[in-house]
């Protein structure tokens, strides 16, 4: 017994060592999966042309405005110069702010992201990110939801290169009555020439709908220390939409792309658009 004890510790580690393994080697659905827990399911709106994934409270929202978390770009890249084959965020911070918001919320991913379904090629989270497909497919996912949860209207929060698309979908519709945005790409044809990359083919810009854009409230969060979506894109976008009574970009101290996030926006989650009221009666 004694020549034994010292094994013990050894085998707790080793199985440990397993357990951290066996949770790398996770799928994104299995980890958003644990993530939603008990009180978020996961299902799949059948939009067109690309079903998307939505995570909703298990106790259905009744809310007049439902705020809808839009995912970022995901691993849309294996490597510099190779597309990955699948493009489900490996990180879930859109996911866990989603799920943590006390306001009625709901995470929608991006096509591909998550769910599989014909059409999935490569060029539909690179090139074409922000292309028609795409946003026809958001556009019709916030129709599903609008039948299903009986909303009037939406506020749409996008992270990353969801920002891009929050902001189209508002330029599109007539339900969304405001946009945040975190680390938002704001303007991809300018993020592309700044961080010196190949152009988005097959890809829109919200600066080409300004017009709409200056009439939306808004408010766009950055990261000081960004240096995958600078600030620059964000005064970029300023300054292409002109004179706009209901715009306000923050710049958060310490935060970068991807760290920072979950605490700045515990702050600003809850801070209402100081031109809302005169906007929106």
């Amino acid at each position: 017994m004694l020549t034994a004890r010292p094994a013990r510790p050894a085998a707790l580690l080793l199985g440990a060592l397993l357990v951290f393994a066996l949770g790398g080697c996770q799928s994104p659905q299995e980890r958003l999966g644990e993530l939603a827990g008990q009180h978020h399911r996961l299902q799949t709106l059948d939009s067109k042309p690309f079903p998307l994934l939505l995570g909703a409270p298990v106790q259905a929202p009744a809310a007049a405005r439902l705020r809808v978390y839009l995912e970022g770009d995901g691993q849309a890249w294996a490597t510099p110069s190779q597309p990955s084959l699948d493009p489900s965020p490996s990180d879930l911070l859109v996911a866990r702010l989603a799920f943590s918001d006390p306001t009625p919320s709901l995470y929608l991913a991006r096509p591909c992201q998550f769910v599989t379904a014909p059409g999935c090629t490569t060029s539909l989270w690179t090139s074409r990110r922000f292309g028609s497909e795409v946003l026809g497919s958001l556009d019709g996912a916030l129709d599903l939801i609008k039948a299903r949860y009986g909303n009037r209207d939406f506020e749409l929060v996008g992270y990353s290169g969801g920002a891009a698309l929050a902001l189209l979908l508002a330029a599109r519709r007539d339900d969304v009555a405001s946009v945040q945005t975190l680390a938002g790409n704001l303007s991809p044809r300018y993020w592309v020439q700044l961080q010196h990359l190949s152009s988005l083919d097959g890809s829109l810009d919200p600066l080409d709908h300004r017009q709409r854009l200056v009439l939306i409230p808004q408010r766009h969060l950055t990261g000081a220390v960004d240096e995958i979506v600078p600030a620059a894109v964000a005064d970029h976008y300023l300054n292409g939409l002109g004179t706009a009574p209901c715009v306000e970009i923050v710049s958060l101290a310490g935060v970068n792309h991807h760290s920072g996030w979950e605490n700045a926006w515990a702050q600003w989650r809850q801070s209402p658009l100081k031109c809302v009221p005169s906007m929106r009666p």
